[in-house]
């Protein structure tokens, strides 16, 4: 099973800057990196990044190098920016017709902006068929990357802040794939002094990393395909442990359910005295 990994921007493009100097396109770099390492290590999985060094690749390209290897799953790695310095945490999005809310209208402009650089199309286009980036028969694969999104972000809230609660959609360009699931996760605000000091560092872009390969491991064992490594140990019950990182609302009886595991089972795997949960609090999810 292939992933596609892909570091934004790059080259030219240095995206945003944080208030230290802190470039996007070189710490999305050393995320994607750490990320293809794990994926390779992971049995019945590998990766390939969209680049690897520090030049710059238009948006198309990108998901059409995708294509080209028949990747099964496409992952865009971003660090966003705002004006408000305040404000902080991580998010997933996954292509729409149209953004969620206006926060991701304005971060998927940034993003397509990529390939225009002093006001020029990059990619040639007239700027009405440029914009015109959303293929409506995209149905399926929109399922699928909301699904590995949610998986993506639920891991999140065990690494840091999460700025928004629910998998976000908006008109990424980069995300435009037909058939191949894709999500785009941005990692934290370089724009805020802690979250860019966060992103600097090694050992919190190692947690990003690994919250997402849970993620995107999550949901290939729900939904192997067809031959793959994955597949067969999920024939022969071979199912590796799950973690749940609990949100505001959840219950243990909630999560029981939706894991399909007896609740006492759930309590006493987690060693827990009672019933009662903190939002943050990491669940061992058993399996067979």
């Amino acid at each position: 099973m292939l992933i596609a990994v892909d570091a934004g921007h790059g080259g030219r493009d240095p995206g945003a800057i944080g208030r230290g100097g802190l470039q996007e396109k070189t710490v999305v770099l050393a995320i994607a990196r750490r990320l293809a390492r794990q994926i390779d290590r992971e049995p019945g999985m590998s990766s390939m990044m969209t680049r690897d060094g520090d030049y710059y690749i238009k948006l198309r390209d990108r998901y059409t190098r995708a294509q080209q290897r028949n990747a099964d799953l496409f992952v865009s790695v971003h660090a966003d920016a705002v004006r408000n310095r305040r404000v902080r945490g991580s998010s997933v999005y996954v292509l729409s017709e149209k953004g969620s809310s206006d926060e991701a209208r304005r971060l998927a402009r940034r993003e397509n902006a990529s390939d225009m650089v002093g006001g020029i199309e990059m990619e040639g286009l007239p700027p009405t068929v440029a914009t015109m980036i959303i293929d409506l028969s995209q149905n399926a694969s929109i399922g699928a990357s909301l699904e590995v999104g949610d998986d993506v972000l639920q891991r999140l809230h065990g690494v840091g802040r999460v700025r928004k609660s629910s998998v976000q959609t908006a008109p990424f360009a980069v995300l435009k794939a037909h058939d191949v699931p894709s999500i785009l996760v941005e990692t934290a605000y370089i724009s805020n002094p802690q979250d860019e000091r966060l992103l600097d560092s090694a050992s919190y872009q190692e947690k990003v990393a690994q919250a997402i390969l849970s993620g995107i491991r999550a949901y290939f064992y729900r939904n192997p395909p067809r031959g793959t490594l994955i597949a067969q140990r999920v024939a022969a019950g071979e199912l590796p442990e799950q973690q749940y990182v609990a949100r505001r609302g959840d219950t243990l009886s909630g999560i029981a359910q939706r894991f399909n595991v007896p609740l006492a089972v759930l309590i006493r795997a987690n060693n827990l005295p009672n019933d009662r949960l903190r939002v943050g609090q990491v669940l061992r999810i058993p399996t067979g």
